[in-house]
């Protein structure tokens, strides 16, 4: 199990295949592409979320149990949290742990995911049922450095959750149902550009 500060941010993609492109420009390695499926865990007095703390399991090429924390200082320009992971041999029984454990799956989101890595950078391309984005994971300074040389624009940077854009994506678009996924998305046209002013600091 490993304990790290994950430091990142997100940037929203009008055009995936550009900065795809730009990315592989500045020598980015190419990692793979897969498709995730995240439950997210409550507790009975369901006072996780509201401690911005996240239980997390995920499904990809591997299955992973995740913990993350808010940090003791607030950092206006990053999204920054602690975070332990680790990976689990089989996705169903940690779940039925958990459950018995007293934590229930609370929400569930999906995402088509392109890792890329640039020295101590992962450039993480994000294909979401809202949309398109790009999160730069690593050093501060260098999350920065990448975000200029890919021609982002600083001011534009997201720093909330997955899950807290479906927040505002579905409050803005009365939506019913609870979960980020792409079946609960197909047949609707979202429109995540009008909403970006609500999802950047």
């Amino acid at each position: 199990m490993s304990t790290t500060v994950e430091i990142e941010v997100k940037f929203y993609l009008s055009e995936i295949d550009a900065i795809r492109n730009r990315i592989v420009a500045i020598g980015a390695t190419f990692l793979g592409r897969h498709f995730e499926t995240n439950t997210c865990f409550e507790n009975a007095n369901r006072s996780l979320r509201a401690q911005d703390i996240l239980l997390r399991l995920r499904k990809d090429d591997k299955n992973r149990l995740t913990f993350k924390a808010p940090p003791v200082e607030y950092d206006s320009n990053f999204k920054v949290y602690q975070e332990m992971e680790v990976q689990v041999d089989d996705f169903d029984t940690c779940q039925n742990i958990l459950e018995n454990l007293g934590f229930q799956p609370e929400q569930t989101y999906e995402k088509w995911r392109e890792t890329f890595v640039l020295e101590d950078t992962k450039l993480l391309l994000d294909t979401t049922p809202c949309g398109s984005f790009l999160e730069i994971e690593g050093p501060k300074s260098h999350i920065m450095e990448r975000a200029n040389r890919l021609g982002l624009k600083w001011h534009e940077r997201i720093l909330l959750t997955y899950l807290a854009i479906f927040d505002i994506v579905r409050r803005q678009e009365k939506l019913s149902f609870h979960d980020m996924t792409f079946d609960n998305f197909r047949g609707r046209s979202v429109n995540v550009e009008t909403y970006l002013s609500l999802l950047r600091p």
